[in-house]
């Protein structure tokens, strides 16, 4: 027995912010940026609202969509490292504000991965019994940008996507996900304070250690290699090659990163769903939200293989196929 998406959803907040909003608040240019990166302008939260708020949202639409009740859902999995608080979860705000008053509720913390490693887990627990798991993304990455720093400031913004899984009939949906991570490289892309081992202090604030920071460089070459990596393993794990997949959705992180791993693959770009110029980085939400935009453009189609990928902080990488 398969499991499959039932439905799919997605919300980002209503402040756009250009490259040339940012020329003003850094030393840099629009040009340097869409080169750089291929983004163009990014959503941000406004005052007062925060990650429950864009999950919920995004989760009453991918509700809708797969014609269901909130007080159906057995399972609320949301994917953040930008959660409204340390504690309670995320999920269980949602949980509250959706009315989904039977689900058991959770937060998962795999970075740029989170909404992948959420859906392995809700694949697992709709074969072992459970009826419909609700699979959210959702970040609020300007909370953790530093604002004066031009050299991630121009990569972050925030949003949240969803997808309901339940049984599939049929040989369709979920065919496997792969996960993987590796701690030896954590310290490319990590935020330093705010946890047990650096609690947050004044001297933290000043020092802005509740800020990401990254290694620009050396992430790049590890995300291009993982990726290509994570991809072929799901595609010989499922006998299949590139050209038999119809939509790749990869994590929205770097348009360079795409070409890099599309070319690696000999993947074709109009395969591709890319909305990073419109959105950034969006970090765990980055890939549901691509998903939503391409079923409701119509790009994914019943009986398509549809092909995720994404890698984050951790640092974590993972791959999944899906038929749709």
């Amino acid at each position: 027995m398969n499991s499959r998406i039932l439905g799919t959803g997605s919300y980002v907040p209503d402040r756009i912010l250009t490259n040339a909003d940012l020329e003003k608040m850094v030393e840099t240019s629009d040009s340097w940026i869409v080169e750089r990166t291929g983004i163009r302008e990014r959503r941000l939260v406004g005052p007062g609202e925060a990650c429950s708020d864009l999950a919920t949202k995004a989760a009453e639409k991918a509700l809708a969509q797969a014609g269901l009740q909130a007080s159906q859902l057995d399972l609320i999995i949301v994917g953040t490292c930008t959660g409204d608080s340390p504690l309670p979860s995320t999920a269980c705000l949602v949980q509250q504000r959706i009315g989904a008053t039977r689900a058991a509720a959770f937060d998962l913390n795999a970075a740029c991965c989170g909404f992948v490693y959420a859906l392995a887990l809700a694949n697992s627990y709709v074969k072992t019994g459970l009826r419909y798991v609700l699979v959210i993304g959702a970040e609020v990455m300007s909370s953790i940008t530093d604002w004066t720093d031009r050299n991630t400031c121009v990569l972050f913004g925030d949003g949240a996507g969803a997808v309901v899984v339940g049984k599939s009939e049929g040989e369709d949906g979920i065919l496997s996900i792969h996960l993987h991570g590796d701690g030896d490289h954590a310290e490319l892309i990590q935020v330093p304070g705010g946890g047990s081992r650096i609690p947050a202090s004044e001297d933290t604030l000043n020092a802005k250690l509740q800020f990401v920071k990254m290694k620009g460089n050396e992430t790049f070459k590890v995300a291009v290699k993982t990726m290509e990596d994570s991809v072929n393993e799901v595609l010989t794990f499922n006998h299949v090659s590139t050209d038999d997949v119809d939509v790749f959705v990869p994590h929205q992180a770097n348009i360079r990163i795409l070409k890099a791993v599309a070319q690696r693959l000999k993947f074709p770009l109009e395969k591709t769903v890319v909305n990073l110029d419109r959105f950034g980085n969006t970090s765990a939400a980055s890939i549901p939200l691509a998903l939503d935009e391409a079923v409701l453009a119509g790009r994914v189609r019943q009986g398509n293989l549809v092909l995720l990928a994404a890698f984050g902080a951790g640092l974590t990488w993972a791959s999944g196929l899906i038929r749709w």
